[in-house]
Formats: C-alpha cells, sequence, structure tokens
C-alpha cells in the first residue's frame, strides 16, 4: 500500500460529457471524426504515392500506404525486382480508395508505366544500369520489361560471345543499359552485352597497364582464322599473326595449335589507344638461320623443296625456317624471261647452286641454269661464222626476227637478211612465231649474247644473174601488184619486183595504169647493190613514136638513106628478148627462184 501514488484528477474532466458519451472535451465528435479522415486522405484516387512493403508471399505484395487498410498487388507487378523484401519503399498507383468490396486497390505496374518513360530517358541520358525482365523470345533477340515496358533484347545485344540458345535467357531478370529510344514509336532498345563490354574494357585497360615488350605470358587458344590465332591472355585478348606462329611456311594456323590449347606466347607490340596486342609463338624458339651448317658456302650444291611461287621466283626450303630464292633469270640461259610458273611449281624438289648467302641478313639466292654449261662459253666453235642452224622464231620488230637456235642462245635476222628478191614490210609476211627458220651466222657478239644471222645467205645472190637480164633498155613483161602517190610497185619474172613513177604509168589512150593491169615494162636503170629496177611502160610507146618519125625523115630524104637505115642492125630491144630468150641459164634461174619462193 505503500507504493500506491496517488494521482491527481483533471479539474476541467467534464464528467457530464463523459456520462453521456462526449470524451472529446471541446472538440465534437463529428470535428474529430472529420479530422482523422483528413489524416487518412492524403493520397488521392489515379495519382502516384509511396507505400511500404508489409508482407511478401509466393503470389502477393502487401503495401501500405497509410490507409485504413492495406493494399494487395500481385507479385508478378515486381518481377524485375527479385530482391524487394519488406519494408522497401515502392511506387504504386491509387486505382480506388475503396471498391464495392471497401478494399483499397493500388497498381504497382500502373505507377511504374506512369512514370517508365521519364525513368527510361534518363537512365540513356545518364547511362545508368537498370534491371529488367526477360518475357519472351522474338525474332532477331529478346523481349524485356523494363519499368513496365517492353523493350527489345537483340540477339547480339545480348552476350560479347555468339549466343545459339536465346530460350535459357527466359523468365530471368538480369541487368541491362538502355541503348537507343525512339521517341516517335515509343521503342526501346536495351543491351546486356554493353555491360559486359565496359567490364571487360576496365578489366583490359588495367591488363594492358602492365603489359611489356617482350614479356612471356601464357593463354589460351580463343579463336583460329586464316590469317591467324587469336589467345586469351585472361580477359584481353591478343593476335599471333599466322606469320609469327613458326619459322617455317604455314597454310593453315591448325597445322600448329589448336582450340583451347594452352600454349605460351610473347608480346611483340601493343597499341594503347586500340588496344591491340601483337603476340609471337615462333619468336620462343631458336632462329632456324641459326643452326644453319657453317659449311654451306657460295657454289655449293644444295637441296630444298619449293614452297612458294611468285612470277619472278620462285621460294626454296633448303631446312625448315631457311629459305633461298631462285629468281627466274637464274632458271634459264635462255634470255626470253618467261613467268617462273613455266619451271617450277609448289612442291617440287630441287637442286641449285647457292649464287649468294648473307648469314647476318639471313638472306640466299639460288640458281638452276647454273647446274648446265653456258651455251656462249664455246659459241666460236658451236656456232662458228658462216654455220649453218635451224632455229626457232620468237618474236618480231619492225626490222627483224629473234629466233633462239637453242636454250640461252638467241640471234637476230634483219628484215633485210630474209629475201634477196621480196620487198618485206614486216617480218609477219614472211614467217611466223614458233615457226622453224632455217639461218647462217653472220656475226658474234659474245659480250652482249646475241648472233647476227641471216636467211637469204642460204641462197646465192641471184641479182648477179638479174644484172645479165634486166638489163638498161630491155623489155618484160609486168603486172602491177600495189599503187601508190608516188608510184607503182611492178612484178617482174622471177620473183622480182621493179618500180615505175606516175608519168611513166601513162598508156598510149592517155590513160593510167592500175592495179593488176599487164603490161610491157622498159628498163629504164638497174642497180644491183641497192636491188632497184625502175621502170617505165609510157617509154616504150615514145620510143615507137620516135623510131617512127626518124623513119619517116628518112624516107623523105630519098632510097640511098632508106637502104641505108635496112642494112643497119636490128632495135636493141628485139635483139635482147630473142638473145633472152635463149638463155640456158635463164631456165636454171627460173627454177632456183621458184623453189626460193615456195619456201618463203
Amino acid at each position: 500500500m505503500s507504493d500506491l501514488k496517488v494521482q491527481t484528477p483533471i479539474e476541467d474532466f467534464d464528467w457530464n460529457a463523459y456520462a453521456s458519451g462526449e470524451t472529446a472535451g471541446a472538440m465534437s465528435r463529428e470535428e474529430l471524426m472529420k479530422t482523422y479522415d483528413e489524416s487518412l486522405n492524403t493520397v488521392k484516387e489515379n495519382e502516384v504515392a509511396i507505400g511500404r512493403v508489409k508482407a511478401i508471399s509466393k503470389r502477393d505484395v502487401r503495401v501500405d500506404i497509410g490507409m485504413k487498410s492495406d493494399a494487395i498487388i500481385p507479385i508478378s507487378e515486381f518481377r524485375y525486382n527479385p530482391d524487394l523484401k519488406e519494408g522497401d519503399e515502392v511506387e504504386v498507383f491509387v486505382e480506388t480508395l475503396e471498391d464495392k468490396n471497401g478494399q483499397l486497390r493500388l497498381s504497382h505496374k500502373k505507377a511504374c508505366q506512369t512514370r517508365s518513360w521519364d525513368r527510361v530517358n534518363k537512365a540513356l541520358e545518364n547511362d545508368e544500369v537498370i534491371k529488367g525482365y526477360v518475357k519472351s523470345r522474338t525474332k532477331g533477340g529478346m523481349i524485356v520489361d523494363v519499368f513496365g515496358i517492353e523493350a527489345f533484347l537483340p540477339g547480339s545485344q545480348i552476350d560479347v560471345r555468339p549466343i545459339r540458345d536465346y530460350d535459357v535467357f527466359v523468365d530471368k531478370t538480369m541487368e541491362f543499359k538502355v541503348v537507343k529510344i525512339n521517341q516517335e514509336y515509343k521503342n526501346v532498345v536495351v543491351s546486356h552485352k554493353a555491360l559486359i563490354e565496359a567490364e571487360l574494357e576496365a578489366q583490359k585497360r588495367e591488363i594492358i597497364s602492365k603489359l611489356e615488350k617482350g614479356q612471356v605470358l601464357e593463354g589460351k587458344v580463343k579463336n583460329i582464322t586464316a590469317y591467324g590465332v587469336f589467345v586469351d591472355l585472361g580477359g584481353v585478348d591478343g593476335l599471333v599473326h599466322i606469320t609469327d606462329l613458326s619459322w617455317g611456311r604455314v597454310s593453315d594456323p591448325r597445322e600448329v595449335v589448336e582450340l583451347d590449347q594452352d600454349i605460351k606466347v610473347v608480346i611483340i607490340d601493343f597499341d594503347d589507344e586500340k588496344k591491340r596486342i601483337a603476340l609471337g609463338l615462333k619468336q620462343l624458339q631458336p632462329h632456324p638461320w641459326d643452326s644453319l651448317s657453317q659449311e654451306i658456302k657460295v657454289g655449293d650444291h644444295i637441296n630444298g623443296r619449293v614452297v612458294v611461287m611468285t612470277d619472278y621466283g620462285a621460294f626454296v626450303e633448303v631446312q625448315p625456317g631457311v629459305e633461298g630464292l631462285i629468281h627466274v633469270s637464274e632458271m634459264s640461259w635462255s634470255q626470253h624471261l618467261r613467268s617462273a610458273q613455266d619451271f617450277l611449281k609448289v612442291g617440287d624438289e630441287v637442286e641449285a647452286v647457292v649464287l649468294t648467302l648473307d648469314r647476318e641478313e639471313r638472306k640466299m639466292s639460288l640458281g638452276i641454269k647454273q647446274l648446265k654449261n653456258d651455251p656462249w662459253e664455246n659459241i666460236e666453235e658451236k656456232y662458228a661464222i658462216g654455220s649453218r642452224h635451224t632455229a626457232k622464231v620468237r618474236n618480231f620488230t619492225n626490222f627483224g626476227v629473234f629466233v633462239e637456235i637453242e636454250e640461252g642462245v638467241d640471234g637476230l635476222i634483219h628484215i633485210s637478211d630474209l629475201s634477196w628478191t621480196k620487198k618485206i614490210k614486216h617480218p609477219s609476211e614472211f614467217t611466223q612465231v614458233g615457226n622453224d627458220i632455217e639461218v647462217q651466222v653472220l656475226e658474234i657478239d659474245k659480250d652482249n649474247r646475241r648472233l647476227s644471222l641471216g636467211h637469204k645467205q642460204l641462197e646465192e645472190n641471184p641479182w648477179d644473174v638479174f644484172e645479165t637480164i634486166f638489163t638498161v633498155g630491155s623489155i618484160h613483161e609486168g603486172t602491177v601488184i600495189e599503187v601508190m602517190d608516188k608510184g607503182a610497185v611492178i612484178a617482174l619474172e622471177y620473183g622480182v619486183e621493179g618500180f615505175a613513177t606516175p608519168k611513166h604509168l601513162v598508156k598510149e589512150d592517155g590513160s593510167q595504169a592500175k592495179l593488176d593491169d599487164k603490161l610491157n615494162f622498159k628498163v629504164i636503170e638497174f642497180n644491183k647493190d641497192s636491188k632497184r629496177i625502175i621502170l617505165s611502160h609510157s617509154r616504150i610507146a615514145e620510143d615507137a613514136n620516135r623510131a617512127e618519125a626518124r623513119a619517116a625523115k628518112a624516107a623523105k630524104r630519098g632510097p640511098r638513106r632508106e637502104r641505108s637505115e635496112e642494112s643497119a642492125p636490128a632495135a636493141p630491144q628485139q635483139i635482147e628478148k630473142t638473145t633472152l630468150g635463149d638463155l640456158g641459164a635463164l631456165q636454171a634461174l627460173k627454177e632456183q627462184m621458184q623453189k626460193e619462193e615456195n619456201k618463203g
């Protein structure tokens, strides 16, 4: 009883009001209820409010927004936030304060949709990492729920590596970055790859900052291409180019390494800006040139295999990693340089002579023509001046024909040495490339490795005989075979050609001789040295007219003069004609010329 404390009664307590049920003191019951209702009506319908999670079940989330009762929201509306827990504040949209059942109805999804576009734009602007729920697979990628908006996740933006099975990502909540927004069509594109790349980039920068040239690292073969091998160095990739895989020639990187193989590599170079790292594998092995026998020297014969062909030569591997070049000019003694493929092909086993050897520069030149004797060493004996041979026509120029008597021995037949009688404008009129032709050696130029050859010299010079046939003043039948401004070319017997100027082509009727006309021509000039015969058709008529005029004059002078003329010898051209017809040598010459013409 001693512990009982006596409380002092309230002096102004209204016992009458208490007895009648009114306990609000000076404030009426209506006022008290109004005040209570106003405290509950701080939130309004169709607005977004902040609520607190009171409880979470497998199906529902109970949220308190300070009303008389809590609201129940399906947990599916929070699927983008799997880490939701009791006490978390969430945004909710007040659909109604009291439905027909007297329940408060809230929606987290609608609250998100109300502010989703602002949040999405803000996420893009600030490069924020956001969470999203992968709803389903679609053509080319996935559909992701981000703040209640359906966004597109392209297949190429799921991971840094190509993804084959998209279905494993469905129903998963993942982190994303907004990479593109189309405000007009309300389209959003997100990327998960961007997050991985950012992490890898940071990791890569850290690794690169510690790299040094010449540093040896361990890595795993990540990818093999035609041009090299990509190696994972633990968060950053480097490339071993195909030329840095082995000291020898490598046609396919798979000959040296295989996928997922652990290998040691050395850093050759790297670029801080582009983040490219060049690696080497062969550099960890001794250089093959260091093991090349010291006994090998210039002039030695060496065996090898052709590994690469080019137009200018062939690369021969004499031992793994050690190659020598056989230039095309060292493949044959011939002056006609062709493509190296005409002599060798990849895979050929060859014997060659060492021409040059530079161990410091690691270069070697080889030759195979040196395995044969140089045909020009004893050229004076084998192809003496005046000797006759069969050659092959190689090519033409305007001034002659280049021929090859044997490999490495070339010669030129000047156009003037092709025929004694024919006027040849171009060698193609006389022979063809690839044909055989008989030649005679005229001169030897050993320094320039060239022979001067002739074809017409195989026959005697017919102009010695023509000098006795086509004498000045003699008349012969000819055919006009070419007409030009300066005159015409006349074909005479025995394959000889002459020339007549326009004034010597006038017929008796005053017309000009035409192509293919057959007429008699008089020789007015013969030059054996230049092989030139100048002819005239009009001179025959002019001489006849002059003879008639002289005869008429003689008749006027009297019989004595006439008898004197009758006793005179016959006209030179008549004697000439008769004399030429009786020449036995002429027939032989004609047959000889016929043979030459058939040969040509």
